[in-house]
């Protein structure tokens, strides 16, 4: 009978377990072909706000891809309809990095920013010169259900070379494909930086070189709630791509990258002790596999310390074994692991789990923002934490 008892127990477990997890963006769905790049924030009255590149005509990167959103009440169990935010006409807008400023007393509700780039061609032609990726922002300050115009930000957090087409951008550090980070942007809560709003990001400079060598990491910050930004250093590792970043310490950046250097398949991973603007240090951590992807971070407050999150595909081979850690000494150890997504025994495609976001849906409670399956829809599921 105890036997049979704790069998049905595990059985229930497991039935809970997968009853978390919620298709949000399924491919094929409203009009669109495909759904990347998962992003997602909480709002100031507790809502969650899910962003993802609806991709009109195919799966590829390059085309007519629109930034979309729906936004759950409920805390992820269910959420409203399909919200186009940016439009690019035929052309692509991406990157979705989204923020909530909740410090500017001029918007004592919260201010919702929602950073991304548009593009006009392939990366590689991109890459190459042949085509220009801009900046821009857009605001929301009812949660997510309208939004301002678009703010063009590229003079300010990009270097392009590009007087062709304007003659302002003409810069001799000549910077081509440019991306923000994806997923997340970051505000500082306290220290002396508190306020910043923080966005990772990354280019490739000058033609392409061996190891992608072109390819670094950077971000930009604003202290005055979106006015103006300014550019942070590179960080002292080639080859590093997209990144996501989040504050450790009261003046401390952690930042993980993808290493598009190919070698070793680990996370790159950067620490800033100047509020972002400078890297102390920069490698790759072998605790950290990952098969060329993109990865999530994510912090928060607990007492006088920050808890880190860091969510990646820890697999070096594939696009699978999405894994959570969570660590109490800025990522040099972890104390929790959980596997949150893992292909079944048998599964033939290469990406079960591929990008991520994280969001802290109420304390101890992380919830995650995946692509699933081939990238056949982007997921929310919730993990208990400590």
């Amino acid at each position: 009978m105890k036997r049979l008892f704790l069998g049905i127990c595990l059985i229930t477990s497991v039935l809970f377990v997968k009853g978390q997890e919620v298709t949000v963006f399924r491919s094929g769905d409203d009009g669109y072909a495909s759904y990347r790049i998962p992003a997602i924030v909480k709002g100031k009255a507790g809502e969650l706000i899910a962003f993802a590149e609806g991709r009109v005509e195919h799966a590829g990167d390059f085309g007519n891809v629109d930034i979309v959103c729906k936004i759950s009440k409920d805390g992820g169990k269910t959420w409203g309809p399909l919200q186009v935010v940016v439009d690019y006409d035929k052309l692509q807008a991406g990157n979705p990095a989204p923020v909530v400023d909740m410090l500017d007393p001029s918007y004592p509700q919260g201010r919702l920013f929602l950073f991304y780039n548009t593009g006009n061609n392939h990366e590689g032609e991109v890459r190459k010169g042949k085509g220009l990726r801009e900046a821009w922002y857009k605001t929301s300050i009812d949660g997510g259900q309208t939004w301002s115009e678009p703010v063009n930000i590229t003079l300010q957090v990009h270097r392009p070379k590009q007087p062709q087409v304007n003659a302002s951008y003409n810069f001799s550090e000549d910077w081509r494909t440019y991306a923000n980070t994806p997923g997340h942007a970051f505000q500082f809560i306290t220290g002396p930086k508190k306020g910043r709003i923080y966005v990772a990001a990354n280019h490739n400079a000058g033609d392409p070189q061996p190891q992608n060598r072109d390819w670094n990491a950077h971000a930009y910050y604003s202290d005055d709630h979106g006015k103006t930004f300014r550019l942070s250093e590179n960080i002292p590792y080639p080859g590093s791509n997209e990144s996501m970043a989040a504050q450790v310490g009261d003046n401390t950046v952690y930042m993980t990258s993808r290493n598009q250097g190919l070698t070793p398949k680990q996370r790159i991973i950067s620490i800033s002790h100047d509020g972002g603007h400078s890297w102390a240090s920069s490698g790759t951590d072998p605790n950290l596999p990952d098969p060329i992807n993109q990865g999530a971070v994510l912090s928060w407050k607990k007492g006088k310390n920050f808890i880190l999150a860091h969510l990646n595909a820890a697999d070096e081979n594939k696009r699978d074994n999405l894994t959570l850690r969570l660590s109490k000494d800025q990522g040099k150890s972890w104390y929790f692991n959980k596997v949150v997504a893992k292909s079944p025994e048998g599964y033939k495609g290469s990406a079960y789990a591929a990008y991520s976001d994280m969001v802290l849906v109420k304390k101890n409670k992380l919830g995650v923002l995946y692509e699933k399956d081939g990238y056949k829809q982007i997921v929310f599921t919730t993990v208990d934490v400590k």
